[in-house]
Formats: C-alpha cells, structure tokens, sequence
C-alpha cells in the first residue's frame, strides 16, 4: 500500500470523500483540480485550467470535467459524478474501489467483471491534461465512452447556458476541436486510438458546487458537452485522452504520458510530499518566473513569494529558480514598495512589508549558499533604493519617525500581512508602526550594513534598535505590544512579535527572545500553526466558516497560519540550539497526518484554531510548504 491511499469505504463515503481534494500545476501556470472521486465541489475545480492572455491574463475552465461509461451489450455504467439540487447524478462513486497516488492518482473502478483504472496527469511541457485508461479485466466486449464537460469561462466565475455558444467541432486526427467562445484558444481532445466521435450538443443545468455554497457564494453552473467519444478496449489495454491547447501528436501520447510521470517526485513519504508540493508553486511564462501563492485561487503575491521561495527552491539547492524569481521579482519595484498582488491586470501596491522581506530572502540565499557577491552585484542597488525609499516616504503614509521606527497606514487599506478587508474596513487596520515591520526594518537596516559597510545606515539601525526596545517592549508584560502609535500602544497578543526573535538580526536580548516566544507558545501555538489572536482575547474567533464577511473577520483574529511556526521553530532553536530540537521535530512530524486530509499530499493556507484544527482556505498554499521545508533544514542542519 502506497503512502497516500484511499480504500472503497472511504470513497463511497461522500461526506468523506468530497473532502479531499487533489490539486497539480505545471510550470506554464496550468492546473487541474478535482475531488479524489472526480466530483467538482468548487468552481475552481477543472481538468485543465489554463492561462487565457488574450483575454485578461486570468486562468480560465476549459475542461471542466469528463464522464467516462462503460458500455457491455445492452448494459451501461456510467463512472461520471455530479451534483444537482438535491440529488448526485450519475452516482458512478459506487463502483469506485481504490485511490492511489502513487507515482500519480490512479482511481479503479469495478463493474461487474470490468476492472477499468483511471490515471490524470498535468503536461509540464504545454498546456495540456492528459488521462489513461487501462482495461485491466473484461469478461465480454467492452466499450468507452467519454462525454467531455466544458465551461470555458474564468475561475473566479460560473458558466451559464446561452444561445451563443459555438457548438461548430472542428475535426482533428483521433478527436475534435472545440471553442465555445471566439475570445478562446480552440480546445483540442484527442485519444491515442481511432475512435468514434458523435456529436450529442447538450447543456447540463445546475451543477452545483458544494463548497461554494459554504463560502457564500453563486453555486450553480451549466456546463456544456459537445457530444462523447466512444472506443472498443481490449483486455490489458491502455488508450491515453488528452486535452490541450495544441493538437497533439496522438502517436505520441503514451511516450509522452509515461516521459511526464518520470518527472514526478515521489509522493511515498511525508517529506518527498511537501518537495513535489514545493515545485508546483512555481512557475514559468512568457520569460518570467513566479511564485503562485496558493491553489486553487492565489495568483502571484509579493510579501508571500518572497517569504515561500528560500524553502521551495533552496531547501532543494536550486539556487537557479531562487535567483530567476528574484530577478522577475526585481524588476516589479516601484520606488520603494513592490505589488502585494500580481495576477493578470489585477495589481496593487499596498504591502508595507513585502520590501523588507526581499533582504530577508536574499539574506537566505547567502545562509544556504556562502555566496554574497551575487546579492551584491546584483540586488544591492534595490536594497538601497528600498531605505532611501522609506527614508524619504511612500504611498499610504510610509514613512521613517524621528526615532527611526517605520509607520505608515491610511483608513480603509490594510498594509501588513494581517490586511483582511471588509465591508465594514479592514479587520485589522494595524495603523501605526506594526512590531514586525519594525523588526524587518531593522533586519534591513544591518543587513544592508553588512553588505556595504554603509556609516549612515549602521547610525539609523542603533537608532532603531533603541526605539524599538523603548516603544514595543514591556518588562512586567513579558512581550512586545502588536502595534505603538500616538494614540498608544497595543497589547493584543499576536505572533508578528515572533519575528523579533528569528530573522538573522535582532535589537531583542536572549532574555527577551526568550519571554516572547514563552508568551507565544503559551498563547498562540498549536499543532497546525500559530494562532493570530490569543484565545483569551474577547475578538478571538475560534472557527473559520460562513460567508466571505464572517470568514475575513475570523482570518486574522484566531485562525492558526502554518508558515509562521517556521519563525517560531528559527527563534527557538538559536536559543536552546539542540535542546529545541525535539520540540521542532515534533511541530513537523504533526503534519504528516494532514497529507489526507484536504489537499492530497500538500499544506493548506490555514487552520482553525480551536480544536480539531480543521483546514481551511486554500488547499495548497507556497509559505505553508516552504516554511515546513525550511523547519526540516533547520532541523538537519543544527
């Protein structure tokens, strides 16, 4: 039995089995993403979602799904799910008897004396999905038919039926072209055998996705089937269905699928899991190399692309796809402040922290590698455009106090990490100098020092490291306050004081390294993360659940996020160096259990933070693996 493995109890449980998801991209941006069953719960489910550029840069359905039936004789079983009100149709669940994930996901199905398996996998070449099917045993002739699922609309949205659809198919070798919409790349499905194609146009109304119901959003979607292909099997055979971009070379694609899955890192123990989770965040696409933050949903961000990439690139020794998204990252600056979001047209400029979190990642790179003259020969003049920056003033009230601490903010927009908005603003405005950017800030300030040997520089970091103590810490509270502005000081007991206590450079004593991360361990931590608000606080919300309004005001106010144990495990090792070590260990091997419970063999964006910790957000989220990456470095490397 593989690592990751599901028997027929589980997968016939729906209430079980819908709650695992599986999620594969490759590097050109492309993912597919379904339930380990096939059924679509969310909207950003989809065989093949792919970058449409000539629309709006955005990932758009094109495959929503497909439905495979066995046909023997005058008997038909149909393999396919879906969700409709009130009802699953066609309940093809039922005949499911194993999932494995190894080397990649492989459903079988029993029907009677038909034992057909079923294996998805992403083309890292081109934006293409492809599917084998191998008829393992069959006692009588036995046919396929496969009906494909279109939706051809963007992820963020649903498609609804319409007299417009271009119902035209272009025929190809081994199969037929498709485009609903002239705005689209035509759409090519192809099997590695001649086969039947016969044109049935239909639309299926009111799928409905489970998960969206949840969240509080549209729910309902028609989804579009040109008609089905349909192919006798031979016992011990294996037919490939694919569907891309371009036409395929249908000869090929057996080559191709077996070449793909030489590419995989095994998925066969908890470590070789987050490391094929790790290359997945990255990608490459029209010269540039990027971090996507999370799946289904996350485009690139700034702040977490920099705090993903030292675990998912130099964990591994890439140094390589480090230095390659740094550079794409580099030329993104404007002035001293880089996009906090970057996904199509969507960008803005709104992240107080992602600036300084660019020499925390370059400091990694030297920490892996030795190497400081490629940071300084190539990224030096950002840093020092990044202090002038600040020095001189920025967008939303950015600005350096006499006293050297950072603060900036403006009503309406959130600028830290914790920047959940609204309807009512941001849950947590944080206006004022936040403890993190101000420890970041003089992380900076000694780096850049370090680097240059800059006189200027090093008189501002003292500056800031004695307004730092004076303002943030308390001696009889044991911890630093979450916020100081002219109004006063907040106490609120969150983690951003961790940070004080694990980036390369600190204005804390070990005493006073030593009574933050007490308070926090004592207050915030948990198994699946740390928490963001202390449980004794009145705001603390415990769950994460309903609607967009009532899940943001619980993001940052309870919810425990896994990456920043990676700053904990930092701050606690430097201080009880091997002493630590079975405590990190531990926070660890606490996840191993987490690669069946949501995202297959990845880390989610989040965790309740009441008890049992469920996950929650995006199934799969870059800082969430990175940092556990990191933790098993720093663990290795003690």
């Amino acid at each position: 039995m593989s690592y990751i493995h599901f028997d027929k109890t589980q997968l016939i449980n729906l209430n079980y089995s819908l709650d695992k998801e599986i999620i594969r991209s490759n590097p050109l941006g492309c993912y597919t993403s379904t339930t380990i069953i096939g059924c679509n719960t969310r909207k950003y489910h989809g065989l093949l979602v792919a970058p449409q550029p000539q629309i709006d840069g955005q990932l758009h359905v094109l495959l929503s799904n497909v439905h495979e039936t066995i046909v023997q004789k005058d008997a038909v079983f149909n393999l396919g799910i879906n969700k409709y009100p009130g009802n699953y149709s066609p309940r093809g669940h039922k005949y499911l008897e194993d999932f494995d994930s190894e080397p990649i996901p492989k459903l079988t199905y029993r029907v009677g004396g038909v034992i057909l398996e079923k294996e998805i996998i992403l083309d890292s070449t081109e934006d293409r999905v492809m599917i084998r099917y191998t008829l393992v045993d069959a006692v009588v002739p036995t046919k396929l038919r496969i009906n494909p699922f279109l939706a051809f609309r963007g992820y963020h949205g649903l498609s609804k039926a319409n007299t417009y659809v271009n119902k035209k198919t272009k025929k190809i070798k081994n199969g037929v072209q498709v485009k609903l919409y002239d705005a689209y790349d035509p759409l090519s499905l192809q099997i590695s055998k001649a086969n039947d194609f016969v044109p049935v146009p239909d639309w299926f109304y009111n799928i409905e996705y489970i998960r969206e119901i949840e969240r509080g959003y549209d729910y309902q979607e028609d989804l579009y089937v040109p008609g089905y292909f349909e192919f006798e099997m031979e016992k011990g055979e294996s037919i490939v269905f694919s569907a891309g971009l371009k036409v395929a070379e249908t000869d090929d694609l057996h080559d191709k699928f077996n070449e793909e899955i030489g590419r995989r890192i095994p998925r066969d123990n908890f470590e070789n899991c987050l490391k094929n989770s790790a290359g997945q965040f990255i990608s490459r696409r029209d010269g540039e190399t990027r971090v996507i933050a999370g799946y289904p949903w996350f485009g690139w961000w700034g702040r977490d692309t920099f705090i993903a990439l030292p675990g998912i690139t130099l964990t591994m020794g890439d140094n390589k796809t480090f230095l390659d998204v740094m550079d794409s990252m580099s030329k993104d600056l404007q002035g001293a402040m880089f996009p906090n979001v970057g996904s199509g047209v969507l960008t803005n400029m709104n992240s107080i922290d992602a600036p300084l979190w660019y020499f925390w990642t370059l400091q990694q790179y030297i920490i892996f590698t030795g190497d400081k003259e490629t940071i300084k020969s190539k990224y030096i003049e950002k840093c020092k455009g990044i202090i002038d920056g600040f020095k001189k003033g920025t967008v939303f009230k950015i600005h350096v106090k006499e006293n050297g601490l950072i603060s900036g903010g403006v009503e309406g927009v959130g600028l830290t990490w914790m920047d959940a908005v609204t309807k009512d603003g941001p849950v947590t405005p944080r206006i004022g100098s936040p403890v993190e950017i101000n420890a970041l800030w003089y992380n900076a300030l000694c780096f850049y020092h370090e680097l240059t040997g800059d006189e200027e520089v090093l008189e501002l970091s003292e500056k800031v490291a004695l307004s730092f103590v004076e303002g943030f810490w308390s001696e009889k509270k044991g911890y630093l306050a979450d916020v100081i502005d002219d109004e006063g000081k907040d106490w609120s007991i969150r983690p951003n004081m961790v940070f004080a206590t694990s980036l390369p450079y600190s204005p804390l004593t070990n005493e006073q390294k030593d009574k933050v991360l007490e308070m926090v361990k004592a207050n915030l931590f948990t198994n699946r993360g740390l928490r963001t608000l202390a449980p004794s606080d009145p705001r603390y919300k415990g769950y994460y659940k309903g609607d967009q309004n009532e899940r943001d005001n619980a993001y940052h106010q309870g919810t425990a996020w896994p990456w920043l144990l990676g700053h904990f495990a930092e701050g606690y090792l430097k201080l009880h160096g091997k002493q630590g070590k079975k405590l990190v260990e531990n926070m660890i091997s606490s996840f191993d259990e987490v690669m069946t419970q949501y995202g297959i063999g990845t880390i989610a964006e989040i965790y309740e933070g009441d008890p049992p910790h469920r996950p929650k957000g995006a199934i799969s989220q870059a800082w969430s693996v990175g940092e556990l990456l990191r933790m098993k470095y720093l663990i290795n490397n003690l």
